[in-house]
């Protein structure tokens, strides 16, 4: 039997595993699209292009070790611009 995988945050891909790490809406409800980085009370935290959401990312994943800059640059690459807030851009 395979785990289910855990919904990701729309605008940075992170996995929302925890109720904790979920949106707000204005009012407090959860949000399940994006995460609680990204999104705050009904709105996005920061004011981000995709260019910069990615930057932020790679820089992310340097400082904290979790991949290679090349790796990094790959996902953010692919994956960001699939994401429901940047797919217009």
């Amino acid at each position: 039997m395979t785990k289910a995988m855990p919904p990701v945050c729309q605008s940075c891909a992170m996995p929302m595993e925890e109720p904790r790490q979920l949106g707000t809406e204005a009012g407090g409800a959860p949000n399940a699209e994006y995460c609680c980085y990204c999104y705050q009370q009904g709105r996005f935290t920061a004011e981000l292009s995709l260019k910069q959401m990615q930057d932020k990312l790679i820089a992310l994943a340097l400082e904290r070790k979790f991949m290679p800059e090349a790796e990094a640059r790959k996902l953010a690459g692919t994956v960001l611009p699939k994401l429901k807030r940047w797919r217009s851009q």
